[in-house]
């Protein structure tokens, strides 16, 4: 998945022609339905910073194409021209195309906006203001694991060749790897038993790790995330036995996720009980867990009596489909963590 995705040549993230949302491309995002998405953040973000001392920070990772770094600027610039002259908008992406799409993303911001190449770059316990990320954490690499029913245990599922073809083999239950062994599902006596031999899931132990390491530089805000997912236990229900692992092309979910490497978006759904633990782990306190449409609506109605709060129609369409819940508002979820 690491290969599929971010190989410096033949990734699919990686290629100069980056993937393309949208109806257009593979996959939408709550971005590429307009750019109310990135004016409400912009709104929240300004609320939640207006008492820490200047500058603040704004880090953005997995910034794509920048779309969604140009729009909450944009709307600082035209709402809160004082803030944005204090903002320091960071943006943590090593791909130098990526990085090259973003500058021209960008171009009307050169005084705000930097690069890092992940967050590991940057100091601890150094920043104020807000860590990002939309629909990041659900691309990172996943181990997918099986169930033995006989041996009462977890194996994997690894990749080899054959006939000319990627294929999935089964390992031993004794071979999975010691670091795995923390993060495994824990299913209790009874559920275990009724598991089915070969009933699959994946853990994802990169996405917790970075969650963890993002909140350590926080000195002051929030570690904010958009995404889809789970609670850990819900990824061991009986219409999930072949996992959330997926991939798709042109808006359509293909069967097999190993054919093709490169040409598709590969996807898994994010654990939201192990990053919510990472954060508080790491000092945090939760204060959203909860639909993207609640999330967007509170602040809505805390925003709603200001007078520059003025919408057209297609802001108010992109309302409807950032909140409804047959469009975007049931399947994406918002965790948002602050120190």
């Amino acid at each position: 998945m690491a290969l599929a995705l971010y190989h410096p040549e033949h990734g699919y993230y990686e290629k100069p022609a980056l993937p393309q949302t949208g109806k257009q491309g593979d996959f939408y995002t709550s971005v590429s339905v307009g750019t109310l998405f990135g004016e409400l953040l912009a709104r929240f973000i300004a609320a939640e910073t207006r008492e820490f001392s200047r500058p603040i920070d704004i880090v953005e990772a997995g910034a794509h194409a920048g779309h969604l770094a140009r729009d909450i600027l944009t709307t600082l610039a035209t709402n809160a021209p004082d803030l944005l002259a204090q903002t320091r908008y960071r943006i943590l992406d090593p791909s130098i195309h990526r990085r090259a799409a973003q500058a021209e993303t960008l171009k009307a911001f050169p005084n705000q906006v930097t690069w890092a190449n992940s967050i590991e770059d940057l100091p601890d316990n150094s920043l104020r203001g807000v860590i990002l990320s939309n629909e990041l954490l659900d691309a990172f690499p996943v181990h997918r694991l099986g169930w033995s029913a006989a041996d009462q245990a977890w194996f994997e599922w690894l990749v080899d060749w054959q006939d000319a073809l990627p294929t999935w083999y089964r390992t031993e239950t004794a071979a999975l790897p010691a670091e795995l062994k923390p993060h495994l599902p824990t299913p209790d006596d009874q559920l275990a038993r009724l598991l089915p031999d070969g009933f699959t899931t994946e853990i994802c132990p990169a996405a917790p790790a970075w969650w963890s390491q993002a909140a350590q530089k926080l000195n002051a805000g929030w570690l904010l995330t958009f995404d889809y997912g789970l609670e850990a236990l819900d990824f061991l229900s009986p219409e999930r036995a072949q996992g959330t692992l997926r991939a798709y092309e042109k808006h359509r979910l293909v069967d097999n996720p190993l054919l093709q490497p490169g040409e598709r978006d590969l996807t898994a759904h994010l654990n939201f009980t192990a990053i919510r633990e990472a954060g508080e782990q790491a000092g945090l306190q939760t204060l959203h867990d909860e639909a993207q449409a609640r999330f967007l609506t509170r602040i809505l109605a805390r925003e709603g009596q200001r007078s520059d709060l003025q919408w057209t129609p297609a802001q108010i369409r992109q309302f409807q489909t950032l909140t409804h819940p047959d469009h975007l508002g049931r399947s994406f979820r918002v965790l948002g963590q602050r120190r």
